[in-house]
C-alpha cells in the first residue's frame, strides 16, 4: 500500500509491533529512537511518547518523528523529541512528507495548547529551519573508530590523554564493569560530585536504573578503581555499530591518575574489539569549555547540533539564536543546588528533574 503523504497519523512507538524493524532498517535511527530508551523515559518521568508518520495502520512504517508529551505545572506542557536525549532525528526522507508532519505537529501545538514544539536532529534539515523561528546550539563530538587502534591512540592529546592512560596503567587502576548495584553506586556517588561541582541538579538515582532494566547488556557502567576507591566512571550504551557515552562522573580529587581518560580508551579497545564504527561522545553546552576541551584531546571530530524549537507565542529571547546559553531553569538551579546536603541534594534531583527534560 501506499501512503498518502498529506495524511499524518499518531501511532505509539511502545505499542507497535512495528517500531524495532523500522529502526533496524533506517540508516538515522539512534538509540535515542529504541523502546529501551523511550521505555526508561516513560517508567521515570511519566513521559508518553508518540510518533507522527504518513504510513497509514495496514502498512509498513517509512517514516517518523517520534516527540514525548512532557506535562509539568513548572515548566508548562511541551513536545519534545526527545528528552534528555542528545539528538533524534527525524527518521524522514522524503521533504513533502517532513513538510506534512510538521503542518500536523503545529496542529497539535495550537489545539492541546502546548507552549512549544523541540525537535533535536543530528543533522542539519533546511525544510526544518524555514518553519521553525528559534534554535538553541550545542557541541557534539564522535570518534571514527574504523582507524586502526595506534592511529586512535596516536589522534589522542599526548600529555594531556596518552600519558595520563599510560600513567592509569602504571599507577594500578583497576577497570570493572557491569551493571551490578555495587556498580551502579559506585557510579551515582560519583555522578553526585560531579553535578554538585558543576552547579546542576543530579538526575534520580531510578532514571539509571531505569536504563539498567531496560537496556540489559546493551548497557555497562564502567569504573576506574584505586585502591578499591571510585576514581571516575562513566555510562555507556550501544545500538548498532555505534557506541554512546551518555554520562559520567569524577572525583575532582583524584584526577591526576586520569580515571576518565582511562575509561574512554578502555572502551575505545573494547569498541574495537567488537567491530564498533562509531563512539559518540555526546552533546556539550558550548559554556562548557572543559568537557568540550577534553573530548576534543581524545582525538573526536567536533560538530555543531541545532535544536529547532516552534512557539504558539514566541517571546523576543525566544527568536534570537541561542549558543548553549544556561536558561532560567539552570540558573536557579545553579544557584542553590551546591550549597544542599547529598540527601536533599538527591530528593529535589528527583523531583526537578522531569520537569526540565
Amino acid at each position: 500500500m501506499t501512503a498518502n503523504p498529506h495524511r499524518v497519523y499518531q501511532i505509539r512507538p511502545l505499542k507497535d509491533p512495528r517500531w524495532s524493524e523500522f529502526l533496524e532498517r533506517h540508516p538515522r535511527s539512534s538509540v535515542f529512537h529504541t523502546l529501551p530508551w523511550l521505555e526508561a523515559l516513560c517508567r521515570t518521568f511519566a513521559y508518553e511518547p508518540i510518533a507522527f508518520t504518513t504510513s497509514p495502520a495496514d502498512a509498513d512504517l517509512q517514516n517518523a518523528v517520534v516527540l514525548c508529551r512532557v506535562n509539568s505545572w513548572l515548566t508548562g506542557r511541551r513536545l519534545v523529541s526527545l528528552p534528555f536525549s542528545d539528538h533524534c532525528d527525524p527518521l524522514v526522507a522524503d521533504g513533502p512528507v517532513l513538510d506534512s508532519i510538521v503542518s500536523a505537529l503545529k496542529n497539535e501545538l495550537s489545539r492541546d495548547k502546548f507552549r512549544y514544539v523541540e525537535i533535536r536532529p543530528a543533522h542539519s534539515i533546511d525544510r526544518v529551519a524555514v518553519q521553525f523561528h528559534s534554535t538553541y546550539t550545542y557541541c557534539s563530538h564522535q570518534i571514527d573508530l574504523r582507524r586502526n587502534l595506534d592511529a586512535l591512540f596516536r589522534n589522542c592529546h599526548k600529555s594531556s590523554t596518552q600519558r595520563k592512560i599510560r600513567r592509569a596503567g602504571r599507577d594500578g587502576l583497576i577497570y570493572e564493569d557491569g551493571r551490578s548495584d555495587f556498580l551502579l553506586d559506585s557510579f551515582y556517588d560519583l555522578l553526585l560530585l560531579t553535578r554538585r561541582r558543576h552547579r546542576v541538579p543530579p538526575q534520580p538515582k531510578r532514571w539509571f536504573q531505569s536504563l539498567i532494566d531496560c537496556f540489559g547488556e546493551t548497557l555497562k557502567i564502567r569504573v576506574a578503581f584505586k585502591d578499591k576507591r571510585p576514581v571516575a566512571s562513566i555510562l555507556t550504551l550501544r545500538h548498532k555499530d555505534t557506541l554512546v557515552y551518555k554520562y559520567g562522573g569524577s572525583d575532582a580529587q583524584l584526577h591526576r591518575l586520569g580515571g576518565m581518560q582511562f575509561l574512554f580508551w578502555t572502551s575505545i579497545e573494547e569498541a574495537k574489539r567488537d567491530g564498533l564504527c562509531v563512539f559518540d561522545l555526546g552533546r556539550s553546552a558550548w559554556r562548557q569549555g572543559g568537557l568540550i576541551t577534553f573530548k576534543d584531546r581524545l582525538g573526536a571530530t567536533r560538530s555543531e547540533l541545532k535544536y529547532w524549537r516552534l512557539s504558539r507565542r514566541p517571546t523576543s529571547q525566544e527568536r534570537v539564536r541561542h549558543a548553549g546559553s544556561a536558561d532560567w531553569k539552570e540558573r536557579i538551579a545553579q544557584s542553590v543546588f551546591p550549597h544542599l546536603p547529598d540527601r536533599i541534594l538527591c530528593s529535589a534531583g528527583d523531583l526537578i528533574c522531569r520537569h526540565l527534560g
